[in-house]
């Protein structure tokens, strides 16, 4: 597990990565926390935020998407936000499952960088953990437009083009 703390340009992203699969291909710890606080700056999330990232194998990612979702396949990203009690203030934004053999198969098949891909999807996930949702047109317009607009910020293509 890998712990990192926040830049001048984001007051207190704490960022702690776990790996339940193979590293190979799977961004650097620096990457990740990079894209995380992209993600916040881009949402305008003022405040410190903590949050865990695991990477995980096609085996847990469809066990957690069933459990979770019901659906019964490893999809690429889950987002799991803190639920607290009423009146319980935390710095903790929630946790992502990144399926590192999923996220590989789907930069293969659309064409992209591997690396661009993982950034695309931590910033997807970080925008679910702050209240982000794609469930209807109108909310999923706004959030992929969130997301590119990040996602220029550090040098990445439209991911939706």
């Amino acid at each position: 597990m890998t712990q990192a703390a926040g830049s001048r340009d984001q007051p207190g992203a704490c960022v702690h990565l776990g790996y339940a699969a193979p590293r190979r291909g799977v961004p650097a710890p620096a990457s990740f926390r990079q894209w995380v606080e992209a993600a916040l700056r881009g949402a305008r999330h003022r405040r410190p935020a903590e949050l865990s990232i695991r990477i995980v194998g096609a085996r847990e990612g469809r066990a957690l998407n069933r459990q979770y979702r019901g659906k019964d396949y490893a999809t690429n990203v889950l987002s799991f936000p803190v639920e607290l009690p009423r009146g319980v203030a935390s710095l903790l934004l929630g946790d992502l499952a990144i399926c590192a053999p999923v996220v590989a198969r789907e930069a293969r098949e659309q064409g992209k960088p591997l690396r661009d891909h993982y950034a695309h999807l931590t910033v997807h996930g970080v925008l679910h953990l702050l209240g982000y949702d794609h469930q209807v047109a109108r909310e999923a317009e706004r959030m992929e437009a969130l997301e590119t607009r990040i996602l220029a910020t550090l040098g990445i293509a439209d991911p939706y083009r």
